[in-house]
């Protein structure tokens, strides 16, 4: 029969794999044994309900939560995030208040919570409660700071929140009497051999071979063993319930024969020791791991065959577990490897294949108790309450501090930020009184009935006999008058004034005109330059009495070659506009009227008078 693929021959039929490696059945190749040298130490808590690692990679979500670090980068995304979508928010207009980026802005100024009064302020100025856009990017940010150290704290309390102590105290022999522990022993040999391949197993010695302290013993006397053939060799199972180690030294040997067309030979071992609390069944301790040389890790492909033992040291140390119900544990620790008979060389191989005397693979298992000393594991916690508010207040001032710090030198480097709080608090008072007039607007509109005003209007024969009443009539002819007030269009005030009960005189004044507004400062001006007599008489006229008007009642107390101005009306610019307040400087106003009125009939009839002098 041929070979498989890597090998050679020995005793001209036999095939074989070369030092390191192994007989891949399915392939029919020798294939190289890859696995390095590793140990695994460590201590478990079983419990009754477990879920597949597929499901649930549980290696995975340590990783990512075994550090704070997680918790600072994603604080650090979170306030880089928050920063840069504020400085885009800066880069946009703020136009008539109606966009969606003044509305952005307003609501992150509405966010400054915590530098709402500590803004800059002048010499001497009292301290009022100012909220900014920069104070809120600042505001949020911080909190966005505070949070992320927070949460790293609380993960630092929750996985640091105690330390392990070890206390190491002198034994006896009730104290290691009193470590009643379920062992198991499992050994692989990583080879192609099968469970035929054994021979020897069934004898246990107590004590140091060949001195008087030596035992020897039927293996199962101290526990079971048995042997499963597994894909990577023959494992020897050794279980022991209920073991009291008093010896301190504890020896377990066996070995391998060569069989027809399969000889004794390995290329490593794979071992488990595990310990449980015999009370306790969730406490246990093991030890794991691969050998394939010697126990400096040396991972030189080698082949182990040949009378010298190849024995594996295992020490056993007592611990008490005091914060676990005070479970008593013996630790399993591996301790040395020393190899017996090994092969690097396939030529030295072949030689030892073909020779019978070395025909075997000695393995010995070498159980040494640490009786000297017990340890005692308690924890103590670390974290009180006091130095957690203390480290809680002590975040807090950093992240508050530190952005205070920058709002303070950016408004005092930049003269802009100061104020800017009043910029979008002018263009939203506006934006709402323009809305409030709108709303006012229509509720004339649709109380009234400014159609049918607009017909009385056109009807001369209709007169209104209340002169402070408000109309806005409309006319669908298309020469419609303009209602309301808006910025940066002019207002028009109507009077209808009914004289004699016959006549109606309209006295129209643009408020917000050019030419209006030159006349009222060209008459302020001729006002303030004549010096006021200290008595002033009412003007009025002898026509005033016979038409049974009533006389100006405003304080326009001028001389006779003075115009009087018109009188100050008082717009407000905030959102609340009273009724009582308009209807008073409509009531000026109409007062002006009348008194500009009987000053043009006494000027006319003083015109006529000359006219009628001057004509003889």
């Amino acid at each position: 029969m041929s070979c498989p693929s890597n090998s050679f021959r020995y005793n001209g039929s036999l095939c074989a794999c070369p030092p390191g490696q192994l007989l891949n059945r399915i392939n029919n190749s020798c294939v190289l044994f890859s696995r390095n040298s590793a140990i695994t130490t460590g201590r478990l808590q079983s419990y009754a309900v477990s879920f597949p690692e597929t499901i649930f990679s549980f290696d995975s979500i340590r990783k990512i939560t075994q550090s704070q670090a997680v918790f600072l980068e994603a604080t650090l995304v979170m306030l880089l995030s928050w920063l840069f979508f504020c400085i885009f928010l800066r880069f946009m207009k703020l136009g008539d208040g109606k966009n969606i980026w003044f509305r952005m802005r307003w609501w992150v100024s509405r966010l400054d919570v915590c530098f709402a009064t500590r803004h800059w302020l002048d010499d001497q100025r009292v301290v009022t409660k100012r909220k900014t856009e920069l104070g809120g990017t600042f505001s949020i940010a911080s909190w966005i700071l505070f949070i992320g150290l927070f949460a790293a704290l609380l993960y630092q309390i929750i996985s640091k929140r105690s330390i392990e102590v070890h206390n190491v105290k002198a034994a006896n022999a009730p104290d290691l009497a009193s470590f009643v522990n379920d062992m198991e022993f499992n050994i692989t040999t990583v080879s192609t051999m099968s469970c035929a391949n054994i021979r020897g197993l069934g004898t246990i010695v107590f004590g140091n071979p060949g001195f008087l302290e030596q035992k020897v013993m039927p293996l199962s006397n101290f526990a079971n063993f048995s042997c499963q053939n597994r894909s990577e060799g023959p494992t020897i199972t050794v279980k022991c319930q209920r073991c009291r180690f008093i010896q301190d030294d504890i020896f377990i040997s066996w070995q391998f024969v060569d069989l027809p067309n399969n000889p004794a030979s390995a290329v490593g071992f794979e071992f488990n020791i595990s310990a449980t609390d015999h009370v306790q069944k969730n406490q246990e301790s093991f030890v794991s791991g691969t050998l394939k040389n010697r126990s400096n890790f040396d991972d030189t492909p080698v082949t182990f065959r040949g009378k010298s033992a190849n024995i594996v040291q295992f020490n056993l140390f007592p611990r008490i577990y005091r914060n676990k119900q005070d479970s008593k544990l013996m630790q399993p620790l591996f301790h040395e490897f020393v190899s017996g008979s090994s092969f690097q060389n396939t030529n030295e191989l072949q030689l030892s294949l073909e020779n019978a005397n070395d025909g075997l693979l000695n393995i010995t298992l070498y159980i040494n108790l640490l009786s000297s000393y017990i340890v005692e594991v308690e924890s103590q916690n670390i974290l009180g309450p006091v130095s957690f508010l203390a480290d809680l207040g002590g975040l807090y001032c950093i992240s508050v501090g530190l952005f205070f710090y920058l709002l303070v030198q950016l408004e005092y480097r930049i003269k802009k930020l100061r104020n800017e709080d009043s910029v979008m608090r002018k263009i939203r008072n506006r934006r709402k009184a323009q809305e409030h007039w709108n709303k006012l607007r229509k509720y004339v509109m649709y109380t009234w009935g400014f159609s049918a005003l607009d017909d009385d209007y056109n009807d001369p024969s209709k007169t209104s006999t209340c002169p402070n009443c408000i109309g806005q009539p409309s006319r669908k002819n298309g020469s419609s008058r303009k209602q309301g007030l808006k910025s940066g269009s002019s207002t028009a005030i109507s009077f209808n004034i009914d004289v004699n009960g016959s006549t109606k005189k309209t006295a129209n004044q643009d408020m917000k005109s050019p030419k209006a507004a030159v006349t009222d400062q060209e008459m302020r001006m001729i006002a303030t330059k004549q010096e006021l007599p200290l008595h002033h008489q009412v003007l009025g006229s002898t026509y005033e009495e016979k038409q049974g008007t009533v006389p100006f009642k405003g304080d326009f107390l001028q001389p006779e070659d003075i115009m009087p101005p018109p009188p100050l009306i008082d717009l407000n610019d905030s959102s609340d506009i009273d009724m009582s307040d308009i209807l008073k400087n409509m009531k000026s106003l109409y007062e002006y009227n009348v008194f500009l009125r009987e000053k043009l009939l006494s000027t006319q009839s003083e015109v006529r008078a000359l006219a009628t002098k001057s004509a003889p």
